[in-house]
């Protein structure tokens, strides 16, 4: 049986993530996963595809504080429950979301360091942003990510995917949520429910992939791959897709070590084959 392997969490937007063994699930998605993001004088979200340097930026959480650590700066430490803050109108993607700052002091050690005069915001626990109607319910939501709670990625699609371009990526260049292994390549694809500790887990599309595995988390410089070799073996609709986005029916807890459940299957999507 295909077991849970590996669990990320990204607390602030594009900026690097945590490994973690277990972690509570809210209606939201993984606790504290994108709840910050930085916005630049207009509002709109900033990521690794126009600012590269993010990937640069670590997170931790300890001590009721979330903690940003960056070359050459020393670390920042947020609160990880706050109430106060100004309202500002955010934009991610096509959503128009309310958000609070955090205050002067991450918006100037954030703008030092990526050369941009940006803020950092927050979701509140009371602000709700759905997920898109035409692939959730009512009841489905998220914080910052890009639209949906969950990545879903399996670790025998890396090595595939590896396999194929000859080279050793790590899977951090993905930004799963959730990684699975005992199971086929790119047998993800082909999932439509799961369950992982008694949480449902629905997968209703897959992921369209973008610029941000082509950079080095590492370095922040950027390279070819993984994009040549996705267009060339997961190219479908003008898109290339790696991974599968997921929603979830409850909250609860993820230990990785835990069984992943295949409750329903369908024709893989995309519907490609990646051999």
């Amino acid at each position: 049986m295909p077991i849970l392997s590996q669990i990320y969490v990204y607390p602030v937007k594009s900026l690097a993530g945590i490994p973690v063994q277990h972690w509570p699930v809210d209606n939201k998605g993984l606790l504290y996963d994108r709840k910050w993001m930085l916005v630049d004088k207009d509002g709109q979200f900033l990521s690794q595809r126009r600012l590269p340097k993010m990937a640069l930026i670590k997170t931790h959480i300890d001590d009721e504080q979330l903690i940003l650590s960056a070359p050459g700066q020393a670390d920042l430490a947020l609160p990880l429950q706050a109430d106060d803050g100004e309202v500002l109108e955010v934009d991610v993607w096509h959503d128009h979301c309310l958000a609070k700052s955090c205050g002067r002091d991450p918006d100037v050690w954030l703008s030092r360091f990526l050369e941009i005069d940006c803020r950092l915001v927050y979701q509140t626990d009371q602000d709700i942003r759905k997920v898109d109607p035409k692939y959730a319910t009512d009841n489905d939501q998220t914080s910052f990510s890009d639209g949906f709670p969950f990545l879903i990625v399996s670790e025998n699609s890396l090595n595939a995917l590896n396999q194929a371009m000859q080279l050793e990526l790590d899977m951090v260049r993905f930004r799963p949520n959730l990684v699975v292994a005992d199971c086929d390549s790119y047998a993800e694809d082909a999932w439509r429910r799961i369950t992982i500790n008694h949480i449902g887990f629905r997968l209703p599309k897959p992921c369209s992939r973008c610029s941000v595995p082509t950079i080095d988390p590492l370095t922040a410089l950027s390279g070819k791959e993984p994009l040549t070799t996705l267009n060339r073996l997961r190219k479908w609709q003008n898109k290339v897709y790696f991974g599968q986005n997921a929603l979830h029916d409850k909250p609860g807890n993820l230990s990785v070590g835990q069984p992943v459940s295949i409750e329903e299957t369908g024709e893989p999507q995309p519907p490609v084959s990646a051999t």
